[in-house]
């Protein structure tokens, strides 16, 4: 199994972040983006329009996207030095979770998509909800919310064998132990 490519979602659950504005770069209105996509090419392009949160702030259109010493840097129409652009230091840039491209894998997921479903054992015990998806090198665990208690799952097949999206149920086949501590 495997999965993301966005960042987490915003509150209302109908879009996604997709990254967050940092610190100046120059004096000119660019700023250094922090991507939270596997894609930056397809979300930061020329002429993409992001929603912001807070709202008040967008949206922000981007007038040209490039890497600076590997790090994104992103300059927005309108923003033409750098206190407009420090004005936006921390700002969440988000898109419509519909615009996201479909994933053709029946393995893939996008994160925000397993936050929100329900956790039971392949043998029908109702667990929680599915909280958080973390990431590391060794591979993705789904957080599960265990009467108030996290209990970390690996997300790989003989783990978690069934994820059904529509339905809003993840089921997991725990090793042994895992829900004992």
């Amino acid at each position: 199994m495997s999965n993301s490519i966005d960042g987490g979602a915003t509150p209302d659950g109908g879009a996604v972040a997709v990254g967050r504005i940092g610190k100046a770069h120059g004096v000119r209105g660019d700023a250094f983006v922090e991507p939270w996509t596997d894609a930056p090419d397809e979300r930061f392009y020329e002429g993409a329009v992001l929603s912001t949160d807070p709202a008040r702030h967008g949206p922000l259109t981007v007038e040209s996207a490039r890497t600076h010493s590997g790090k994104l840097v992103v300059h927005f129409a309108g923003v033409e030095d750098r206190n407009g652009i420090e004005a936006l230091r921390g700002v969440v840039l988000v898109m419509p979770a519909s615009a996201r491209p479909v994933i053709e894998d029946p393995d893939e997921f996008y994160d925000t998509d397993l936050i929100g479903l329900r956790a039971r054992t392949v043998a029908g015990l109702e667990l929680g909800p599915v909280t958080d998806v973390l990431h590391s090198p060794a591979g993705s665990l789904l957080v599960i919310d265990l009467a108030g208690r996290e209990v970390l799952v690996p997300f790989r097949a003989e783990f978690v064998p069934t994820v059904d999206i529509a339905g809003g149920i993840t089921e997991i086949d725990p090793p042994d132990g895992l829900l004992d501590l």
